[in-house]
């Protein structure tokens, strides 16, 4: 059988990126060493280390790099040094230029509770034990882009404006990546809208309900207004296998998801829909942190998971997962999760202990 070989462009980027990025890259050499594949990193700056390197948080030249992989992995942008940046010059906006350009417009959110976990949680352990949902949330539309948006002067001094807008294509084309993941979940997927109040509501239920029936009638599909789903969500996650849902809703909901666990620090994402997909940690770059051997970077290794799902090597994605679950339930925690009765451990030993853990889901030792 022919080795797969597949070009990764590194982003560590800002703050603790660099840290977490390493035991990513460090599981992936494993992952790939017990495999019939191969992978070539290219290392590229983005956000603050792109504007320190280049004077532009994503310069052309780091874009052109990206398009020609097969897949990206980002660590973290930002921090306090480039605060006085604005508008396009701010770092997060290499990252919003980087999504644009890779097309992706489906932002995916896994987020999950195993039983070890259950405790870290804000809700109550029966409550959020055994979480196992995924928010896909529309990108690149919506709100946050619509047009017009703007501020002017009114007769009470000024006033601002944005407007929502999404059309029959943006709805089917994110509306399709979810059921799609459903398929391969439990087959439940719920849409989140205000279509009681919003005429754009209005449009993306139709269109999912439509879609639903014509092509995914084997799914179980149900509607829930956005305010009662932030509650159930917090009354009970367990009862959601796929959310999906707008920019805004979605931008709301998978942080407030991303807490059940007890940590950001958990959390991975994928953003798709183009040729070449980005990895990241839902995390910050945590200026603070950086350089000291204390991050956490399950979720930067969780996103090398969904990577190399992306990349079709679905065996060693799940070998992590199932490295990062039985490495938290052998008691290892990294600053932000441990408590009196756990092992703490620094990054990189939390890194060599699912490596190992990953290892011996494959049969390796």
């Amino acid at each position: 059988m022919t080795k797969k070989t597949y070009h990764i462009v590194l982003l560590p980027g800002d703050g603790i990126g660099p840290d977490v990025t390493h035991e990513a890259v460090q599981m992936l050499d494993a992952m790939a060493s017990a495999g019939n594949f191969s992978l070539t990193y290219e290392e590229q700056a983005v956000g603050g280390a792109a504007l320190d390197q280049h004077n532009h948080p994503f310069p052309d030249s780091v874009q052109e790099r990206c398009l020609a992989s097969d897949a990206v992995l980002l660590g973290a942008v930002g921090g306090p040094k480039w605060d006085h940046h604005t508008g396009a010059m701010r770092p997060e906006s290499g990252l919003l230029k980087l999504r644009k350009a890779l097309g992706a417009f489906a932002n995916l959110r896994p987020v999950a509770v195993p039983d070890s976990l259950a405790e870290a949680s804000p809700l109550r352990e029966e409550a959020v034990r055994g979480t196992d949902l995924l928010v896909v949330r529309e990108l690149t539309g919506g709100i946050y882009f619509g047009e017009p948006r703007g501020r002017e002067p009114d007769d009470s001094g000024e006033k601002a404006y944005n407007t929502m807008v999404y059309t029959t294509g943006e709805v089917d084309r994110v509306a399709r990546v979810a059921f799609d993941w459903a398929r391969k979940r439990r087959g439940e997927i719920c849409s989140v809208d205000k279509a009681n109040v919003l005429v754009v509501s209005q449009l993306w239920r139709d269109v999912v309900t439509g879609l639903h029936q014509a092509e995914f009638s084997d799914l179980q599909l149900s509607h829930m207004y956005v305010d009662n789903a932030a509650m159930q969500l917090v009354l009970n996650p367990r009862q959601f296998d796929v959310f999906v849902t707008g920019n805004l809703f979605g931008d709301i909901l998978s942080d407030a998801a991303a807490t059940l666990g007890g940590s950001l620090g958990l959390l991975p994402s994928a953003s798709l829909g183009g040729k070449v997909g980005l990895f990241e940690p839902v995390h910050g770059s945590a200026p603070d942190l950086a350089g000291k051997d204390i991050a956490n970077p399950i979720a930067a290794i969780l996103s090398a998971a969904m990577m190399l799902d992306f990349l079709g090597e679905a065996r060693s994605a799940q070998a992590i997962r199932d490295g990062v679950n039985s490495a938290l339930a052998s008691g290892a925690r990294t600053a932000d999760l441990c408590r009196d009765k756990h092992r703490r451990v620094s990054t990189r030993e939390m890194g060599q202990e699912i490596l190992r853990h990953a290892q011996q889901a494959l049969g390796l030792i």
